[in-house]
C-alpha cells in the first residue's frame, strides 16, 4: 500500500532555493499558491513564522503533495513536538481553494518582530 499523501503549503525556508527545501526531495510540487488574506508572516531570523491575523495579507508560497514520511520529517524540522509550530489547515485562493491544505503556524509571540509582508524574504 503506498504511503498516504497530503497537500502542504510552504512559505519560507522550505520553498525552492531556500535552506530546508531538501526535506521536500522526491515530493511533487503542484505549483505556486496564494492564501486568503487571513495571515501575516513575521521575521524570526533566518526563517519566517506564519500567524492568523484579523487584518491579514495574501501570503505567497508553494504547494506540495507529500507522503507520510516526508510529513513526519517536516513536523520534526518545524519543531511541532516542541510546540514552536503547529500544522493546521490553511485557506488558499484559486485552484487550491477547494483542497484541504496544511501549513505550519508559529505558536509563540510576534510582538516586536518585523512583518515580512506577503512573501519571504
Amino acid at each position: 500500500m503506498p504511503p498516504l499523501s497530503q497537500l502542504v503549503f510552504v512559505y519560507g525556508s522550505l520553498k525552492r532555493g531556500y535552506a530546508l527545501h531538501g526535506l521536500l526531495q522526491g515530493q511533487l510540487c503542484l505549483g505556486q499558491a496564494v492564501t486568503e488574506p487571513l495571515y501575516r508572516m513575521f521575521d524570526l531570523g533566518s526563517y519566517p513564522g506564519l500567524v492568523e491575523w484579523p487584518e491579514g495579507l495574501a501570503i505567497r508560497g508553494e504547494v506540495y503533495q507529500v507522503d507520510s514520511e516526508c510529513l513526519r520529517r517536516l513536523d520534526e524540522a518545524e519543531g511541532v513536538a516542541e510546540r514552536h509550530y503547529a500544522r493546521r489547515r490553511i485557506l488558499l485562493q484559486a485552484e487550491f481553494e477547494s483542497n484541504e491544505v496544511h501549513a505550519w503556524f508559529w505558536l509563540n509571540a510576534v510582538r516586536g518582530l518585523r512583518d515580512c509582508g506577503s512573501e519571504w524574504p
